[in-house]
């Protein structure tokens, strides 16, 4: 496996990047009316797809041919900014996440509020770039005007769905409607009235990364719904066969065997390995829950949402939505994070049994050799004595020849006497004999080196 090489990161470089803030170099380019699109992609593989995007907008800014210095690329921001002939701008504003990387494309336009209308970005020349990388997460289409909010009769035929929603933001002039149901180009569409105050028209920036974080967060929060619902009906499928083994076994593991232990543990094993697997596909997938819900309320909060009359409020709908879903899926983590932890008890129990059973298996092995060894040494002992009489039988038989010769040379006078007196001789001959080779065996034995061990392959 490759080692991931971490580089550390420059301190003054890092203490730059710290206190960047790059939507304020076109922040002041600005205005309302103004209509922006916006789109996220969720990325399958961040640290490859990460860098693929930023080719992407650069190849989409020389496309567009938008000139150096009316660009600005950086590791995971950028942004293009083109003036057409009739004095209207194009900004285009490119940033990547940890999990998604989004456009967002500003038309201002120089002149009347009455060019500003949903649908397609009217700049000259304008294309929508190419965007193949991750899955689409949201797709908004936003009309930001001065003129106060029109009657529900003239808003109503502009926007797809059953329900309105609406509300008052930040301040008294500014109001957001929306319906939250994809047009025909699949974008959401919202109506934005910042009215004529300067401080509304400034904060334009604002209004649209709540609007944008909202809608980003609630769908990534979402999208893992189908994920989340295949997951509990497949934690139920584990859990219901976790509890038929837990009690088979606690019923019969006193009186289980070796095979049947074996062919518990490795239908537990494959259990635990299938739980481990969906247990780590579901905390990559959901971990980020938790940060994403409170992102959509602390987004709501910072709002300042109030009523606004004909209209149901943006929050219902937002809320409705979300609420319970992250506490649903950190349930779901932590019912799978037992249900492992279920499966590792139960194995763990059966391996004790199955220690058990080899400790006495071993402990009558043991007992066996025990006696088998006694055995030995008796054994042992009986032939070291019948060896010290066969030693000393033929020592007395050699020296009844030499006796019995030495009679007839006349050296001797009775060699039967003289053989009879050797015999006790003979035995303690044979005992000094025996002993002295059971020692010099015993030496010669304790001097040799024992046989080397093999040495493990290191990984």
């Amino acid at each position: 496996m490759a080692e991931i090489k971490m580089t550390k990161p420059d301190a003054g470089e890092l203490i730059r990047k710290l206190h960047e803030q790059p939507q304020l170099l076109w922040a002041e380019w600005l205005h309302a009316p103004a209509h922006v699109h916006y789109e996220t992609f969720r990325m399958n593989d961040p640290p490859v797809q990460r860098p693929a995007s930023r080719d992407e907008f650069r190849s989409f800014l020389e496309a567009f041919k938008v000139t150096a210095d009316a660009m600005v690329i950086h590791d995971a921001f950028g942004y293009g900014m083109k003036t057409a002939a009739n004095g209207d701008r194009l900004i285009v504003i490119w940033q990547a996440h940890t999990e998604y990387y989004s456009y967002q494309i500003w038309h201002v336009p120089s002149g009347h509020a009455g060019e500003i209308a949903f649908g397609p970005i009217t700049f000259s020349d304008y294309q929508l770039p190419v965007m193949t990388l991750g899955t689409k997460v949201c797709h908004l289409d936003i009309v930001l005007m001065i003129e106060p909010l029109p009657e529900s009769e003239v808003l109503r035929p502009q926007f797809s769905g059953p329900i309105m929603y609406g509300s008052r933001i930040l301040d008294d002039e500014t109001t957001l409607v929306t319906s939250f149901t994809p047009d025909e180009q699949g974008r959401e569409r919202y109506w934005v009235s910042v009215g004529s105050g300067r401080s509304s028209r400034s904060r334009l920036k604002e209004i649209v990364d709540a609007i944008v974080r909202i809608e980003t967060y609630y769908h990534l929060l979402l999208m893992q719904k189908p994920l989340f619902s295949a997951a509990v009906d497949q934690a139920y499928k584990f859990e219901q066969v976790h509890l038929k083994q837990r009690e088979i076994i606690s019923g019969h593991i006193g009186h289980a065997d070796t095979l049947t232990l074996q062919r518990w543990l490795n239908g537990l094993t494959q259990d635990l390995l299938k739980t481990t697997r969906l247990a780590g596909k579901l905390h990559f997938e959901l971990s980020a829950s938790v940060p994403y819900d409170r992102i959509v309320h602390r987004t709501l909060e910072s709002l300042d949402e109030r009523p606004l009359p004909l209209y149901r409020p943006i929050s219902d709908y937002v809320l409705s939505g979300i609420t319970g879903v992250a506490e649903g899926y950190q349930q779901l983590l932590k019912r799978i994070d037992t249900l492992r932890s279920g499966f590792e008890g139960v194995i763990s129990i059966i391996r004790v049994r199955v220690d058990l059973m080899l400790q006495a298996q071993n402990l009558t092995l043991l007992a066996s050799v025990d006696r088998t060894t006694k055995s030995q040494a008796i054994l042992q002992y009986t032939v070291e004595g019948l060896s010290v009489i066969v030693i000393a039988y033929y020592l007395s038989g050699l020296m009844g020849y030499i006796f019995r010769g030495l009679e007839e040379m006349g050296w001797l006078r009775n060699a039967k006497i003289a053989e009879a007196l050797f015999v006790p001789l003979s035995l303690g001959l044979a005992l000094v004999i025996t002993i002295i080779g059971r020692k010099l065996l015993h030496k010669k034995f304790s001097n040799e080196p024992a046989p080397a061990v093999p040495e493990k392959p290191q990984a």
